[in-house]
């Protein structure tokens, strides 16, 4: 059987292990997109992760967010942090079952995966000044967009997203949604953040239409210490 400190072997020099162990990261909702980054993240090594979410599993999750049948009716949070230490017993996680408050920590890294454009700007309103690298993922049937914030030009830009409520597309993004979906977009999220980790810059504004095969980006500037 393999052991846990040669399970890293195949991504050396694609992911910086040690940066990992220095991070705590934060997953805003455990629903279709958050779960699979709280996933991702846990079996690339993350070693702190905080999740939260107030929702509980429902059926549809199932097919939808890749809960099981055993969840239902467990809260997201809990059933997300058992895998997770499936993945690695070893990993801390704290679990808030709670909807984001301001008085909320978080960690240097937030993935936000919640369901509306005015959840989204609250919480980025309290954590923008605090977080080194911000991901927010966006899904509405098979359209996709994914925002990175980490430097002064690619935060203005995320900004420039929140526009209001009712100017959002009809439907929450989890009214429409499938797994492989949620689990291409948090492919993505977790792309840019190992991105980051590696000093290349990120793309702040990733578009991609599954259905079109359309994809389009937008790159921020490299960190300073890769200039």
């Amino acid at each position: 059987m393999t052991s846990i400190p040669d399970r890293f072997l195949r991504q050396q020099g694609l992911v910086p292990q040690e940066k990992l162990h220095n991070l705590t990261t934060t997953v805003i909702g455990v629903g279709a997109i958050g779960r699979q980054v709280a996933v991702q993240l846990a079996a690339l090594g993350v070693r702190r992760i905080q999740l939260l979410d107030f929702d509980v599993v429902e059926s549809t999750n199932i097919t939808t967010q890749g809960y099981f049948y055993t969840d239902l009716g467990r809260r997201k949070v809990d059933a997300t942090a058992e895998y997770l230490q499936r993945i690695d017993p070893a990993i801390q996680i704290e679990t808030i079952p709670d909807r984001y408050r301001p008085n909320t920590g978080t960690g240097d890294v937030v993935f936000c995966a919640v369901d509306t454009i005015s959840a989204r700007a609250a919480i980025w309103r309290n954590v923008q000044n605090h977080c080194s690298f911000w991901c927010d993922g966006r899904m509405l049937g098979e359209v996709m967009r994914i925002l990175t914030a980490t430097d002064e030009s690619s935060r203005a830009h995320y900004t420039t997203t929140l526009f209001s409520q009712a100017d959002a597309q009809t439907g929450a993004c989890t009214s429409r949604s499938t797994i492989f979906c949620a689990a291409v977009a948090a492919g993505l999220m977790v792309h840019q953040f190992t991105r980051w980790l590696r000093g290349i810059a990120v793309d702040c504004d990733c578009s991609m239409n599954l259905l079109a095969t359309e994809m389009t980006t937008s790159e921020s500037d490299p960190p300073l210490h890769n200039r």
